[in-house]
C-alpha cells in the first residue's frame, strides 16, 4: 500500500516512502520556501508563558531588576 501526503508548501500529493528525497515536501524548492518562512518568523511554535504577568506583579517582579545581582 502506498501512502500519499500533501506537500506542506504547495499541497501537491507526495508519495511517502524511503525513496522520497524531499519528504514531506515535493521538491527542494518547497523545502527551501518552508525554511525561509521559519527563518522570517512566518511560522512559530506557540508558547505559553511560564508565569502569568499578573502573578509576577503580585510577587513584586520588576523587569528592570531581573538581571541585577542579588
Amino acid at each position: 500500500m502506498t501512502t500519499s501526503v500533501k506537500c506542506p508548501t504547495c499541497q501537491k500529493d507526495v508519495i511517502w516512502n524511503s525513496e522520497s528525497k524531499f519528504k514531506p515536501f515535493c521538491s527542494d524548492r518547497c523545502k527551501l520556501i518552508d525554511l525561509g518562512d521559519w527563518a522570517s518568523e512566518k511560522h512559530a511554535i506557540p508558547v505559553k508563558s511560564e508565569f502569568d504577568p499578573e502573578t509576577l506583579d503580585g510577587l513584586g517582579y520588576d523587569e528592570a531588576d531581573f538581571f541585577k545581582d542579588q
